[in-house]
């Protein structure tokens, strides 16, 4: 059963996600603003955090901005149909996937059930790449023997790429390897994922050693 954060300002879409999710077997908190959400999220544990964009007082992105501080915690956007703004300002707030509403509980489900995934099923191996260590079995990274906080999906991404140096992934293999969308995707999701995790591992994020743009295809890992 994992532990889920509603944030949801909508008395009848709170309600009723919460009700579908319990059924789905999950264990639902709710909070209808930002503020209590993160109350909320700091009095327990919390595997999972599903925020809506659109909330009064502060908004999901400073939500979103604001757990991220301090938390590698999983988070799912609710964003507004059609809406390009909100899907990219939860991506670059730290959002690990979003969720279009009206939203269809067993799509929701399915999405938390594939971030929960990304934190499991490492390989048993430790990776070393110049300064940079992947312990695939303890699940951390470090950089020049310092510790760096990666979110569960930035973590599951390091690893897919880094467990074929050299090798080009297509934009739509990494969606189906680490976000586990089996549909043409939206490439933005890797995008912005692969800028948060250069941000972490790369002395130059602009000029990256690691996690490398191959310009019209993908991107590679290059083991230093």
């Amino acid at each position: 059963m994992a532990a889920i954060l509603l944030i949801e300002d909508d008395p009848m879409v709170r309600r009723g996600l919460q009700l579908a999710l319990r059924r789905h077997g999950h264990d639902v908190h709710t909070a209808d603003t930002g503020e209590d959400g993160l109350s909320e999220l700091r009095a327990g544990v919390t595997d999972l955090v599903v925020l809506d964009v659109m909330l009064p007082g502060i908004d999901g992105f400073e939500v979103c901005r604001r757990i991220r501080a301090d938390s590698e915690v999983a988070v799912i956007m609710l964003t507004a149909l059609g809406d390009d703004f909100d899907i990219v300002g939860g991506l670059e707030a730290g959002a690990d996937d979003y969720v279009i509403k009206p939203v269809q509980p067993t799509v929701l489900d399915a999405r938390i059930r594939a971030v929960l995934r990304r934190s499991v099923g490492a390989s048993d191996e430790v990776r070393t790449h110049g300064e940079l260590r992947i312990d695939t079995i303890a699940l951390t990274v470090t950089v020049r023997g310092q510790p760096v906080m990666l979110t569960s999906t930035e973590l599951r991404l390091l690893m897919t790429l880094s467990r074929a140096p050299g090798r080009v992934f297509s934009r739509q293999q990494l969606l189906e390897e680490v976000w586990e969308h089996d549909y043409l995707g939206d490439s933005r999701l890797v995008d912005n994922c692969v800028q948060r995790l250069r941000a972490k591992i790369e002395t130059d994020s602009a000029a990256p050693d690691y996690v490398q743009t191959v310009r019209g295809f993908g991107y590679r890992f290059r083991s230093a």
